[in-house]
């Protein structure tokens, strides 16, 4: 290895100064700095109707759970009401077929 002295090495990015009276990029970005790599991203407001389109997206997604959970139960219903009137037939017939005749 050879020992000479290097430069010191140079920012790879210039600091971006905000001036005193500028709270955010008017652009609505902001740029995120890697090792080797400058990646913009769009950071927007959202309007009302963004907002509209959330909730209606949000509801969807809600009343999709609702139809799913109502449908499992209302398919448990058929299958317990078989299930009760199996156990009422069952013990009325068993008088009929125990072996002491009754």
């Amino acid at each position: 290895m050879t020992d000479q002295s290097r430069p010191p090495e140079r920012p790879r990015y210039e600091p971006e100064i905000i001036p005193p009276g500028q709270t955010h990029d008017p652009m609505g970005t902001r740029i995120f700095i890697d090792q080797n790599t400058t990646e913009h991203v769009f950071v927007g407001k959202v309007g009302p109707l963004g907002l509209f389109l959330m909730a209606l997206a949000i509801g969807a997604v809600i009343a999709v759970v609702l139809v799913l959970l109502l449908g499992a139960f209302l398919l448990w219903i058929p299958v317990v009401g078989l299930l009760i009137a199996a156990g009422l037939v069952a013990g009325v017939l068993r008088p009929l077929f125990s072996r002491n005749g009754g």
